[in-house]
């Protein structure tokens, strides 16, 4: 099919050098083209151009922008959205002034998740699964990476997993898969962590390869989690296996987890609340994506990545969203945007790199999507007419999109 987009106001996000991130001074620039077309081929972007170079409509399905914007879908790097339930109480216990680590100790947390997913079959797990893709959909996100780390069992961690294969096999979103079986120490191995990495190892790791069901895998290396060591254990087993890293790190300390990142040749390291010098001297000429969450320190209530030391540092740098029960209940990137302007002094223009190829980059994918780009998956999003870029995160609550394009097809309009 090909789909034709005409009377585009303006067309942001263009990109034809090739380049898979953009980093430090790039990252405030985004290229745009006014008053425009473009075209889709099947699944891709053919071509664009100004409205006096507008091909032929025949054969074509048409779509009028009426004046509207016309951006790259969001790039998603960073998510947890299947699991079951909501954890409100412990946001309650939050007002209270209980600390991330005082509800973990207590039985909440990612083991209160566990719970709860353990009790729920696949099919509820899958249906409300499918109601946070379609809520993200809506809000402008085209690829996502989900991770599993809520079962901490063999059997549960399977378990997200096929879920996520029945997202990926049934909607419009881009979806890449994360094994995150070491994402805390499952209840069955309290006070035997040491056997549960072998578990996560040995067992689980093997598992899911032999099902393909996960593209990369990850740890939690942080203060009260798992160590440096544990973690280089888990990365490394899981390179024998075809999946290449991405680390949560440096949420809650300084914890290593950026440096074995690094080490091993991550994908991405994130959150990064706690960042200093050396952990950005490590990052600079690796191909390691840092990527910052600012969704979980608001809602936290924690420091903020250092954004705008690492970008004048020379770093490229990537948001997501880390939508999740418990420290990040929203997929809304648009927001995460604008806590990135509002809190981490990162302009529009930056956000948007930020949020769209170098996210893409984090998943080792931005050689097809973050961009406006021939040949790269049709993915993006049309809004009313808007007055600049910087609208977007200054005014992130009020609805903007009107259509929605993923894979070349329309799915919302």
């Amino acid at each position: 099919m090909r789909l034709l987009i005409k009377n585009i106001g303006t067309l942001a996000g263009i990109d034809e050098s090739g380049r898979i991130r953009v980093a430090g001074k790039e990252m405030n620039n985004i290229a745009t083209l006014e008053n425009c077309w473009l075209l889709t081929e099947g699944e891709r972007i053919k071509d664009y151009g100004t409205m006096d170079t507008i091909p032929s409509d025949e054969g074509c399905y048409v779509v009028d922008a009426e004046g509207g914007w016309l951006l790259p879908s969001y790039c998603d790097s960073h998510t947890h959205i299947v699991y079951a339930g909501s954890r409100e109480q412990e946001f309650l216990d939050k007002i209270k002034g209980l600390s991330y680590e005082e509800i973990a100790r207590n039985g909440g947390g990612i083991l209160n998740s566990a719970d709860r997913l353990h009790d729920t079959s696949e099919d509820e797990l899958y249906s409300q699964a499918m109601e946070r893709v379609n809520e993200i959909v809506s809000m402008g996100t085209g690829l996502v990476e989900i991770k599993s780390g809520y079962g901490l069992t063999l059997e549960d961690e399977l378990k997200i997993l096929r879920v996520i294969r029945r997202i990926k096999e049934n909607s419009p979103l881009s979806v890449r898969a994360t094994f995150l079986g070491a994402h805390a120490v499952g209840r069955a191995y309290k006070g035997r962590q040491a056997d549960y990495v072998a578990h996560v190892c040995d067992d689980m790791i093997p598992a899911v390869a032999a099902e393909k069901l996960a593209d990369y895998v990850d740890v939690f290396c942080d203060r009260g989690f798992f160590t440096v060591e544990e973690t280089a254990r888990i990365i490394e087993t899981g390179a024998k296996y075809g999946m290449r890293a991405k680390i949560h790190a440096n949420e809650l300390a300084v914890s290593g987890g950026v440096e074995v990142g690094v080490k091993y040749n991550a994908l991405s390291v994130d959150h990064l609340e706690s960042m200093g010098d050396e952990q950005i001297d490590a990052l600079r000429g690796s191909c390691t994506m840092p990527t910052m969450l600012p969704g979980c320190a608001f809602f936290l209530g924690i420091s903020y990545p250092p954004a705008r030391k690492m970008i004048d540092a020379g770093l490229a740098v990537a948001l997501a969203s880390d939508y999740n029960p418990g420290t990040a209940p929203s997929g809304n990137m648009r927001f995460v945007t604008s806590l990135a302007s509002i809190k981490m002094k990162m302009t529009p223009a930056e956000a948007l790199n930020a949020a769209t190829l170098n996210s893409a980059c984090a998943m080792g994918e931005s050689k097809d999507y973050g961009s406006i780009t021939k040949g790269k998956v049709a993915n993006f999003y049309i809004t009313r007419p808007l007055p600049s870029l910087a609208f977007i995160p200054y005014a992130h609550q009020t609805p903007i999109i009107r259509t929605v394009v993923l894979k070349g097809k329309v799915v919302i309009n």
